[in-house]
């Protein structure tokens, strides 16, 4: 394939090895938004940090805890991040579709590196919110696209799996922020700026090598043939999938499935801008509007189920609950083991129990160890500090909290991610995960600037708070999200089809176009067989016709079929 770099990894690697080396590129990127995000909770309780650069806290002359004078900096600082990243991943999903998934990826590593620096170099408060500002735009860029490219490159039936493992990386990077903070939280007793300078500048380091090795991986096939360059995406999909044996047929069955609903979407949809795609206006039956509402208030809930405060605001958290301030930082450190370990059972479970099951145990089990958390702190706190019940129901606390996690990384942690980068139309997919970004983005800085607020005025109480978030996502996507599991990515238009925002409607109407539409969806219906079931070749450019997402439409031309055949049997 000369129409493609000598120097691309695709020319060297196929089929799972390809898969992994991309994925570990996508893990790389991930890596970097959980160290970006489990940072600013160590940095937070730096003295030289609080008390002689921003200005918003002084030591407690007894304990040395943080006392905060001005919550509101202090969550502002931390929540204008997310106004970076709802930027940035606006302005990411349109370069991606518009440039490439490999293009964007370089970019939002580079714009990260400068918001990187800014930060390290901060003198005062609004040096450093611009900073994050910056930062955010990077890290909204790089988490508007590379779902997507992992996702897109992924077959439909190990999908989550990848996706999942990536995401281990990305607790990695929390455990990562915690340990080095706390390690350097013993240089000079904690008081020099080296405590909270040297950690932000540590993520320059992954993100100067996700920018110089990205340009040697491949594009994505289904972009590739989104822009007219099928030959290129063809090849790219013929080295993921295989090209001989029992893999014999796979990529051509799947190519020809892109194909077919990339002219589908280009008949059904007119519009393609974020504002028609906010108001569903002219995607007819691809209800993109109805799409974009459910990604938006599915990552606005994952960040009020708790674990946002629990991430940034960990050591406040263990310290309501009785903790002393010298152990704050190792619990939470070990906090961060627990829940990096615990994403690994979302890799083994995730395509076996489906997306909807994974959130429900997830919400369950989240919203009791919540609501235990409150109940335990609150009791421990009407005995004496120090006593033996103090300690105990304390501990009960931290036990629920750590449970909270584990539970978080097992459940809610990877489909939030995923879903936004499997229901969208391939014509706007990057936009499409991009406003999954802006729901992260709003649900993450809403959360994070009332955190310190919510603390200090109800305190425990805000534990409660998150078990009802819990409580209320499971009729939620109960009733309104469809399952993604073991579909393709071409699947999912016909899933999003119904008119009905219900989600056993918009199953009910999928069983009806899945029967009419079987040129859509060969590569699922044939277990990716493309064949010639005389010569045995795969079958060339076996474009669908009258392809439609209007089951009437469909059943009205079938009647019409029907009614032709008996006239001319008549005739004859």
């Amino acid at each position: 394939m000369d129409l493609i770099s000598k120097h691309n990894v695709v020319h060297k690697l196929e089929k799972r090895s390809l898969l992994i080396a991309i994925n570990c590129i996508a893990a790389l990127s991930i890596f970097f938004f959980g160290y970006d995000q489990g940072m600013m909770g160590g940095v937070n309780g730096a003295r030289n940090y609080y008390e002689d650069h921003m200005h918003f806290g002084h030591p407690d002359p007894e304990t040395g805890s943080p006392v905060i004078d001005d919550e509101l900096l202090q969550g502002g600082i931390v929540s204008i991040y997310y106004v970076g990243t709802l930027v940035g991943c606006l302005v990411g999903g349109w370069f991606g579709d518009k440039y490439g998934r490999i293009k964007t990826i370089a970019l939002g590593a580079a714009w990260a590196v400068l918001g990187a620096t800014l930060q390290t170099s901060a003198m005062n408060s609004t040096w450093m919110i611009f900073a994050r500002l910056i930062n955010g735009w990077g890290t909204g860029i790089l988490n508007a696209i590379v779902p997507v490219w992992a996702t897109e490159t992924a077959e439909h039936k190990s999908r989550g799996q990848f996706v999942a493992i990536e995401f281990t990386l990305n607790i990695f990077g929390v455990v990562v922020a915690y340990w080095l903070e706390y390690a350097c939280g013993f240089y000079k007793g904690g008081n020099g700026s080296f405590v909270w300078r040297f950690p932000i500048a540590f993520q320059i380091v992954p993100l100067l090598f996700l920018f110089a090795i990205v340009w040697i991986f491949p594009e994505s096939p289904r972009w590739l043939v989104k822009v007219g360059r099928e030959e290129e995406g063809r090849y790219v999909l013929g080295r993921l999938r295989g090209e001989s044996g029992e893999d014999l047929g796979k990529a051509e069955a799947e190519f020809q499935d892109i194909r077919n609903i990339a002219e589908l979407e280009r008949k059904t949809a007119s519009r393609t801008s974020y504002w028609s795609m906010f108001t569903g206006r002219g995607s007819g039956k691809l209800h993109i509007g109805r799409r974009v509402q459910l990604v938006v208030w599915l990552q606005i809930m994952q960040e009020w189920i708790g674990i946002a405060g629990v991430t940034i605001y960990a050591p406040t958290i263990f310290r309501t609950a009785g903790i002393g301030n010298k152990d704050v930082q190792w619990i939470s450190g070990l906090n961060t083991i627990t829940y990096m370990f615990s994403t690994l059972i979302c890799v083994f479970t995730l395509d076996r129990i489906g997306r909807r099951w994974t959130l429900y145990w997830g919400s369950v089990v989240q919203g009791i160890s919540m609501a235990l958390a409150g109940g335990l702190t609150t009791a421990g706190q009407s005995h004496p500090l120090g006593s033996a019940a103090a300690k105990a129901y304390s501990s009960g606390a931290v036990a629920m909290i750590f449970l909270f996690t584990a539970t978080f990384g097992a459940t809610w942690l990877t489909v939030p991610w995923l879903y936004p980068a499997e229901i969208f139309p391939l014509e706007v997919r990057a936009k499409g995960n991009a406003w999954g970004v802006v729901g992260w983005s709003v649900g993450n800085g809403w959360l994070t600037l009332l955190c310190p607020v919510m603390f200090k005025a109800i305190k425990e109480n805000t534990y409660y708070v998150f078990a009802a978030a819990n409580v209320i996502t499971i009729p939620m996507v109960w009733a309104l999200y469809p399952e993604s599991n073991q579909r393709t990515l071409e699947e999912m238009n016909l899933v999003f089809a119904a008119d009905s925002i219900w989600n056993w409607d918009a199953e009910r109407n999928f069983k009806i176009l899945k029967e009419q539409n079987p040129e859509l969806v060969q590569a699922a219906q044939r277990g990716h067989s493309a064949l010639d079931p005389e010569t045995g070749l795969p079958i060339r450019g076996s474009t669908a016709r009258n392809m439609s997402l209007d089951v009437n439409a469909l059943q009205a031309r079938h009647h019409d079929d029907i009614i032709d055949e008996k006239q001319t049997f008549k005739h004859g």
